[in-house]
């Protein structure tokens, strides 16, 4: 069983552990997909019992492209037998011994070739950040700033297509007002950093670095945007990154 534990249109946390309870009461295993979780709510993969865990740096551990992470069950890893490898799943990688395969018995045996070590070093900081911060901290500040977001969006008549339940609801709150697709990409325009989500509405994922009143500047950008018609030289054609 594969999915996400935080929804990427609609923020919405997924009951990971009743998931993964109900699979492992059949026979089957999880794995969980978590660009979306780590970084801005609590994860424990150890109470979840979760048997896979993935995700990446590019997103709410502020780090950029080809960082990413995995995680396997401890108990589950010597029976694993990996379809791709590479030089640093080997026990003994510097013997290159190429007609004898053999797996280490550690979490390494499912690492491949050489990674990308410039993106390696680009991960660290974002990582350290968040570590010095506290996901706590970081939790707190992003339920009660998208609270603050939905408020104001439904306030000026706009839809919101995230969990009104803040336990439920994770860093993102979607936001689906009047030509949503070309206000984006007029906000945009104006450095307002957002993204788009066809079906779902623009998203706005505040973090620990964003302030309330940067927060009330999206929502009254949007007002502005729709009152001026500034978003209809937008509305002809799609870029292609939304």
């Amino acid at each position: 069983v594969s999915l996400s534990h935080v929804l990427f249109r609609s923020a919405y946390i997924m009951p990971a552990a009743e998931i993964v309870a109900k699979a492992h009461a059949v026979g089957a295993q999880v794995l969980l997909n978590g660009y979306h979780s780590v970084g801005v709510i609590p994860v424990d993969v150890t109470a979840l019992n979760v048997d896979f865990y993935v995700g990446g740096t590019l997103k709410w551990l502020c780090g950029g492209p080809g960082g990413v992470f995995l995680y396997v069950r401890p108990d589950l890893r010597p029976s694993l037998q990996p379809r791709m490898t590479g030089w640093f799943a080997h026990p003994r990688p510097f013997a290159f011994e190429v007609n004898n395969y053999e797996a280490r018995d550690d979490v390494f045996r499912f690492a491949n070739g050489t990674p990308a070590i410039p993106a390696l070093y680009a991960v660290q900081p974002g990582v350290e950040i968040i570590a010095e911060v506290g996901i706590d901290a970081i939790r707190a500040k992003s339920m009660r700033q998208t609270a603050l977001l939905i408020e104001l969006a439904r306030g000026a008549g706009y839809v919101v297509n995230s969990p009104m339940n803040p336990e439920e609801r994770g860093g993102t709150v979607t936001i689906n007002p009047p030509e949503a697709y070309a206000v984006s990409r007029a906000l945009i325009a104006q450095e307002i950093v957002i993204d788009y989500r066809e079906g779902a509405g623009i998203r706005a994922a505040p973090h620990f670095y964003t302030t309330d009143d940067e927060v009330r500047a999206l929502i009254d950008a949007i007002s502005a945007i729709l009152a001026d018609g500034s978003w209809k030289p937008f509305s002809r054609d799609r870029a292609f990154v939304t």
